[in-house]
C-alpha cells in the first residue's frame, strides 16, 4: 500500500498522542517536550502528516557546531581556520510503527537536508548522535560520514548534498 504523506512544521492541532515508534525516550520527547522547544526556539520540529493529520514520523532541526579539529582530516583541510564550523544538528527522527518500512525515514532525512541547504543561513553540515548501531548504519547508508572520535556521531557535509537536490 502506497501512502502519500506531507510534510510540515508542527502544528498544536495536530494529535502527537497516538504516535509510537517503538522508542520511548524519542515518543516520550515528542509527547511531552518537543513543544516546549519549538517555543523556546531550541529546535523546530517537522512532520510527515498521512491522511491529512495522522502523524507518521517526525525530525527536529537546531543549530550547532563541529569543533574542526574534531573533523576528519580530509574534510578539516578544506575548510577555514575556525575552532568550529557552522552546522545544523537533526536532533530526533522517528517513524510510527504503522509506517515503518514504506521509506519513510529516508525521505524525512532527505526533507531535512533539502530545508538545510535551502536556509539563507549558512552551515557546513548536517549532523546527528545516533542512538544506536543500527542508527548509525541508517545515517552511513545514506552518504554520512562518522566522526574519529565517536562511531554515532554522525555529519553529511552539505556542499556533497546541494547538486543531487538542485537535479529536476
Amino acid at each position: 500500500m502506497s501512502v502519500l504523506f506531507r510534510v510540515a512544521p508542527l502544528d498544536a492541532a495536530y494529535d502527537r498522542a497516538a504516535f509510537s515508534s517503538g522508542s520511548e525516550p524519542l515518543d516520550c520527547y515528542f509527547r511531552e517536550q518537543v513543544t516546549q522547544d519549538v517555543r523556546r526556539r531550541v529546535a523546530a520540529c517537522f512532520v510527515a502528516l498521512a491522511d491529512g493529520q495522522s502523524i507518521a514520523g517526525y525530525y527536529t532541526l537546531a543549530s550547532a557546531s563541529l569543533l574542526l579539529s574534531g573533523l576528519p582530516a580530509s574534510a578539516g583541510k578544506k575548510l577555514p581556520r575556525y575552532p568550529t564550523v557552522p552546522a545544523v544538528r537533526m536532533g530526533r527522527l522517528a517513524v510510527d510503527r504503522a509506517f515503518k518500512g514504506q521509506g519513510l525515514g529516508g525521505a524525512l532525512l532527505a526533507d531535512a537536508l533539502d530545508r538545510t541547504s535551502r536556509s539563507e543561513i549558512a552551515a557546513y553540515a548536517l549532523m546527528v548522535d545516533a542512538k544506536d548501531e543500527t542508527a548509525a548504519a541508517f545515517y552511513r547508508h545514506h552518504g554520512f560520514i562518522a566522526l574519529p572520535d565517536s562511531s554515532l556521531a554522525l555529519f553529511l557535509p552539505l556542499a556533497t548534498v546541494l547538486p543531487c537536490l538542485k537535479q529536476p
